[in-house]
């Protein structure tokens, strides 16, 4: 199948709606790291007034509209029960880009800031998803502050980038080491991050309807694309990538690192029960032996390997992704008595 180009895609009656308008309960720009290299401000909303608190914590070059599957599910079809914490990490979206060197610790700091502003402070009140970096970000939040959290949940990341060339092959394929034009990027990052039967496939995302809570539905709705490459791509487009910025998280995520005895020592602290682990056999992106080795010294609550499913669950397989991302949240509460 010849996926069609970025003038194409552009073209498409669906493009104008790529990107769902939905409203925030609340947001900010909060200026954090002041004692840090900062200040530097994050881009940070809360979709929903629920009680159960969830942390969507993106990878390299992910914005908050990168979420939108998950923040439809939980922020707004299920608003009551859900308040959807989702931001730009340092170096992407509508947050600061600073020239310095970036940490998934230091991103993780900047998480407990905004956490602390929003006033998400109580003990196991956190319930955390993170994927590729957002996934080590989230270790690193486990660290910090292991008794605020609920539910860890992980998937498609690593304990370190092991050397296989995968850091080079992700790095790559985002087009961060090599100059290269908007159209080899999206087919890079689709291939990498995606199996190229889905990507042929239809476009199968549930997009808002006029009855969905606190979102803008244009007049005839929300359109189809022709398939799932074209819709990945067409989101690619509007949200756009800032070079620099990608750069500095893709050394912060290939530096990560945590070794056998700092892993077994976090699962100590936040509880067993209370982590899972998710990786896609098929992940091109990051090996599905890196997510072996978190299971082998996480020993999590739950583990997932998954034939067929490639880097990005939240896209490929977004029902089935966040059904179980709402039973690690049911696990979380039951655990912390609620």
């Amino acid at each position: 199948m010849a996926f069609p180009s970025v003038e194409e895609v552009s073209k498409s009656p669906a493009f104008p709606t790529a990107i769902w308008k939905l409203q925030p309960h609340r947001s900010g720009l909060l200026p954090v790291a002041a004692s840090r290299g900062g200040p530097l401000n994050i881009s940070w909303e809360v979709h929903g007034d629920g009680p159960i608190k969830l942390i969507l914590i993106g990878g390299i070059g992910l914005t908050k509209a990168d979420w939108q599957p998950q923040t439809l599910y939980f922020g707004h079809e299920r608003g009551d029960r859900y308040s959807v914490l989702i931001f730009d990490n340092r170096g992407a979206g509508a947050s600061d880009k600073p020239v310095l060197r970036y940490s998934t610790s230091e991103m993780a700091r900047d998480l407990v800031e905004v956490l602390d502003h929003i006033g998400w402070t109580e003990e196991r009140q956190l319930h955390v998803s993170g994927g590729s970096m957002g996934g080590m970000i989230a270790q690193e939040l486990a660290v910090l502050a292991p008794q605020r959290i609920a539910s860890l949940n992980l998937h498609s990341t690593a304990a370190k980038i092991e050397a296989t060339g995968s850091f080079t092959e992700m790095t790559g394929r985002l087009g961060t080491l090599f100059p290269r034009s908007l159209e080899s990027e999206i087919r890079a990052t689709a291939k990498g991050c995606f199996p190229q039967s889905w990507l042929e496939g239809a476009d199968e995302a549930e997009v808002p309807s006029a009855a969905t809570p606190r979102c803008e539905v244009p007049k005839g709705g929300y359109g189809r694309f022709e398939s799932n490459y074209a819709r990945f791509a067409a989101q690619e487009i509007c949200v756009g990538r800032g070079k620099n910025g990608v750069l500095l998280q893709a050394v912060a995520a290939g530096f990560h690192r945590k070794s056998p005895e700092q892993l077994r020592d976090l699962a100590d602290r936040v509880g067993r029960g209370r982590i899972m682990v998710m990786h896609g056999v098929e992940d091109a992106m990051i090996p599905v032996d890196h997510g072996r080795t978190l299971v082998q010294y996480l020993m999590p609550g739950k583990a997932l390997l998954v034939e067929g499913l490639g880097h990005a669950p939240i896209y490929q397989r977004t029902r089935w992704f966040n059904e179980v991302l709402e039973e690690r949240c049911a696990v979380g509460e039951r655990l912390s008595g609620r």
